[in-house]
C-alpha cells in the first residue's frame, strides 16, 4: 500500500478494501494511487490537501493565487518536474520550496534533492491544480518554439545517424527542437551570416546573427530550451553532451545538396546562467570564388598575385570579422595549387577542407603549437 493510502486508512478517512481497490486500480491503469483517487469521488483535491497538511505538517497554498511569473525558471529539469508532478516555487540559498500534491512520493523529493542539491521544503497543493499547471508549463514552452520553427526544413547532416548516441537522441531528439535548431541554421546561411550566438541568461534566451560584421538580435526562444537546444548542437558537432564544466569545440556539416555542404565550426562556454554556444558557418564555396572575385582594384590584385608567387616572405591578411580574411587566404591558396608546388598550412583550427593542400591543425594541449608545426 502506498504511503498515502496507508495515511487515509490510518485516519479513517478511506476503508481498507477502498484504498486497496484503488490500489488495484492505480496499478490496472498505470497511473499514480493520487490519480485513481481523485477521480473516484471518495475524496476531492481541496480535502486532501488539507489532510496531507494537517497530517504531515507542511504548509497548505492555493496554486490560483501564485504569480506564475515569479516562477524560477530551470531549477528543476522540464522532464524530471513534468515526470514528478512537483513544481520549484522559490529558491533561496541551499533550500527550495516545492509543490506537491503526494507529500508521501519521497522517490519525487529525492530525485529533486540529488538533481538540485538543495534541501527540499514541500508545499501541498491541489492535485488538479498542479496538474493543471503543469499542463500550462509544459504546453506554453513546446507551442512557443512551434511557433517560432514554423514549418521547418528537414535538412540532412553529414554523418549524423552514425555518431548518434541511442540514449543521447532519446533525450534530445525531440521534434520542436530540431526543427527550430533547422531554422535558424537555414536563416543564417540565407541571410550571409558569419556566426551564430546562442545566448542564456537569467531571465530570457537570445539567439543573435554576426551579418557584416555586426551582431544582430534573431530570436527569443522560452529559456525552458536552452540546454536542450545546446545538447542538440553537441551531438551533432560529436561533443561530449555531459561535459557541461569546461568549454568544447567541435564540427559538424550540413549537407545543402548533393554539390553543396556548409561546415560550422561549434565553440561552447560555460556561463553563470549555462552554456553560450557560437557557431562559425564556413562555406567551402566561396574559397573557390577565383581571385577576381575577392573584389580588389587591378593594382592592388597585382601587388597581391606578385607577393603569394615569391619563394619566401610574408603576407599578411588583417581586418575585423566578416571582412574576407579566410576566403582571401583560401583563394590564394588555390591560386597557387598546382601539382609542382608543395603548400602546407598550420591553422587553429582549419575552417575549410582543401583539397591538394596539407593542412595541420594547431593543438596547443598535445603540444603541437605554430612554431612546431613551422
Amino acid at each position: 500500500m502506498s504511503g498515502l493510502a496507508r495515511a487515509l486508512t490510518q485516519a479513517g478517512r478511506l476503508t481498507a478494501a477502498q484504498a486497496d481497490a484503488l490500489q488495484k486500480k492505480s496499478a490496472a491503469d498505470k497511473v499514480q494511487f493520487i490519480d485513481s483517487l481523485v477521480t473516484s469521488g471518495l475524496i476531492d483535491s481541496r480535502g486532501l490537501a488539507v489532510f496531507c497538511a494537517e497530517t504531515f505538517g507542511y504548509p497548505l497554498m492555493d496554486l490560483s493565487t501564485f504569480n506564475v511569473a515569479m516562477l524560477p525558471p530551470k531549477i528543476i529539469d522540464d522532464k524530471l518536474m513534468q515526470a514528478q508532478r512537483v513544481i520549484a516555487l522559490a529558491k533561496r540559498g541551499n533550500k527550495m520550496s516545492v509543490a506537491i500534491s503526494d507529500p508521501t512520493n519521497m522517490q519525487a523529493l529525492d530525485q529533486i534533492k540529488f538533481q538540485s542539491e538543495a534541501s527540499v521544503e514541500p508545499v501541498i497543493v491541489q492535485h488538479d491544480a498542479l496538474l493543471t499547471l503543469l499542463a500550462a508549463l509544459g504546453k506554453s514552452a513546446e507551442q512557443s518554439l512551434q511557433d517560432l520553427a514554423g514549418d521547418g526544413a528537414d535538412i540532412e547532416f553529414a554523418e549524423e545517424a552514425a555518431e548518434t548516441v541511442v540514449d543521447q537522441a532519446n533525450d534530445i531528439e525531440d521534434a520542436p527542437i530540431v526543427k527550430f535548431l533547422n531554422k535558424i541554421l537555414m536563416d543564417a546561411i540565407n541571410l550571409g551570416a558569419s556566426d551564430i550566438h546562442f545566448e542564456p541568461f537569467e531571465k530570457f534566451y537570445r539567439i543573435r546573427l554576426r551579418v557584416d560584421g555586426v551582431l544582430r538580435e534573431h530570436a527569443q526562444p522560452p529559456i525552458t530550451i536552452r540546454d536542450k537546444l545546446v545538447s542538440r548542437i553537441k551531438v551533432l558537432a560529436k561533443l561530449d553532451i555531459s561535459e557541461k564544466r569546461v568549454p568544447q569545440d567541435g564540427r559538424m556539416r550540413l549537407v545543402m545538396s548533393p554539390v553543396k555542404t556548409i561546415d560550422f565550426r561549434v565553440s561552447t562556454l560555460p556561463t553563470l546562467f549555462g552554456e553560450k554556444t557560437v557557431m562559425r558557418i564556413l562555406d567551402a564555396t566561396q574559397a573557390q570564388m577565383g581571385i577576381d572575385a575577392l573584389g580588389y582594384d587591378p593594382d592592388q590584385k597585382e601587388l597581391l598575385l606578385d607577393a603569394i608567387q615569391r619563394p619566401y616572405g610574408m603576407v599578411l591578411v588583417t581586418g575585423p570579422t566578416g571582412s574576407g580574411k579566410t576566403v582571401s587566404l583560401y583563394t590564394c591558396l588555390n591560386v597557387i595549387n598546382k601539382p609542382g608546388i608543395n603548400i602546407s598550412t598550420a591553422e587553429d583550427p582549419a575552417e575549410i577542407n582543401l583539397p591538394g593542400v596539407n593542412q595541420v591543425n594547431v593543438n596547443d594541449r598535445a603540444g603541437l603549437t605554430f612554431p612546431v608545426a613551422l
